[in-house]
């Protein structure tokens, strides 16, 4: 399902015809080195960032106390900052589209790597056979009717054997969330505050709690090496000889400028107002918050929408407060038709305003999962300002669109924004 068409002729036209400003466009290939450019500098961060949270779990696993998991915990809420920014590089670019579910697959049903609270997860589910193998406590696990020797937790077992098993979806074994749950447990708060609460002994040799604490702890680190193998790939993709890089760099001037446009819009519409916001306000339901073990969801939202204007406005700032910046989209708009790119501007700023009310409703105790509860109307009302701020902004880029003439772009959609009545069945 593609995003409703919101534009009128009269927006249109009223745009192809906007003042011309007076700096020259620049050309399609500088803004598209730029892009790549942007995009190996936020994977490196990412790369970086994941480093910096394996020594963390390192230190928690030579000495697992509350506060060496608290340091595990902040490190992988830094890790999530970089990397949300690099999703508007998704849907555009096929290789990032065909490795991101290796990373930042989400939900996923827990129960397939560890212990759960059965009152708050269910004990079984008809589709899918996986939902509580927990692999952690158990060294075989049937895939498809057949055995499977789950002896060895190792990075490889986990991308090639237990990731997405029987061709499930939920079944999620690697990558961010799956650490995330490693460190945190369930959130069993439901809609009222609070996070996860995995006690550091889970951890602990001599005094295990949670049971199998060696095959946790193996577990754990088998996960973070291979996020960290993940995004090594992704930045050697977007490197200058890198296959990201050259596949775009082999585009015609309008299928690359599309390509940034594909991105933008769909991770603003259909992924972003769409299936991690829209969707649990409309459930009122934890069970989709997309940082949900950890209650992060405010922040990766956030960063989300910063990842968009980042590349609309060719500019980065890295982690280690390095800027990464040159010629633009919003450059090469407001050459064309300077009212669409104000426009756009505009959306932009108000997105990142929505995003920030969420964030300082979390700093008062009201994080995400809080805000959609259903006897919450302030709170919801905060994150349907946020939905409303991204279909702006979509609009605004759709607008774009037809300035620049791109007929064929399909954005991504949702049935929560497209086909509401589809979810409530």
């Amino acid at each position: 399902m593609h995003l409703k068409s919101f534009i009128t002729a009269a927006i249109v036209a009223g745009t192809l015809y906007s003042p011309i400003a007076f700096s020259a466009a620049p050309a399609p290939a500088a803004i598209i080195n730029n892009y790549a450019d942007i995009a190996l500098a936020t994977y490196e961060d990412a790369l970086y960032s994941a480093q910096n949270l394996k020594q963390r779990i390192n230190a928690l696993l030579k000495d697992p106390t509350p506060a060496s998991l608290a340091d595990a915990r902040t490190a992988w809420v830094a890790a999530r900052v970089p990397y949300q920014q690099s999703e508007a590089f998704r849907f555009g670019n096929s290789i990032v589209d065909d490795w991101e579910g290796r990373v930042n697959a989400w939900p996923l049903d827990e129960g397939l790597i560890d212990y759960v609270d059965t009152s708050k997860y269910g004990s079984e589910s008809d589709e899918n056979e996986q939902f509580r193998a927990n692999v952690i406590a158990n060294t075989s696990l049937r895939v498809a009717g057949v055995e499977i020797d789950a002896t060895h937790i190792t990075p490889k077992f986990i991308a090639e054997t237990l990731h997405e098993a029987d061709g499930i979806e939920a079944n999620v074994a690697s990558g961010y969330h799956a650490i995330e749950f490693l460190l945190w447990g369930q959130d069993l708060n439901g809609t009222n505050p609070g996070a996860g609460n995995r006690p550091a002994s889970d951890y602990s040799l001599d005094n295990c709690t949670g049971g199998h604490c060696d095959r946790r702890r193996d577990y754990l680190q088998a996960a973070t090496d291979l996020l960290i193998t993940d995004l090594q790939e992704m930045v050697d993709n977007w490197q200058a000889n890198g296959a990201a890089r050259q596949e775009l760099a082999t585009k015609e001037d309008n299928a690359a400028i599309a390509t940034i446009l594909t991105g933008i819009g769909s991770l603003a519409y259909g992924e972003l107002a769409g299936e991690r916001t829209k969707l649990g306000l409309m459930l009122h339901d934890p069970e989709e918050e997309h940082d949900c073990f950890s209650d992060n969801t405010h922040w990766s939202h956030f960063y989300d929408a910063k990842g968009i204007r980042n590349v609309y406005q060719g500019q980065y700032s890295r982690i280690d407060g390095s800027v990464v910046s040159g010629p633009s989209l919003s450059d090469y708009v407001a050459a064309t038709a300077a009212v669409a790119d104000q426009n756009m501007q505009n959306k932009l700023a108000a997105t990142e305003a929505a995003a920030q009310a969420m964030v300082d409703a979390a700093s008062q105790g009201q994080t995400f999962d809080v805000l959609i509860g259903e006897n919450n109307p302030q709170g919801n009302q905060l994150v349907q300002d946020f939905v409303d701020s991204l279909t702006d902004e979509t609009k605004a880029i759709e607008n774009i669109i037809a300035v620049l003439e791109l007929d064929d772009i399909e954005l991504e959609g949702s049935d929560s924004l497209d086909n509401p009545e589809k979810v409530m069945e």
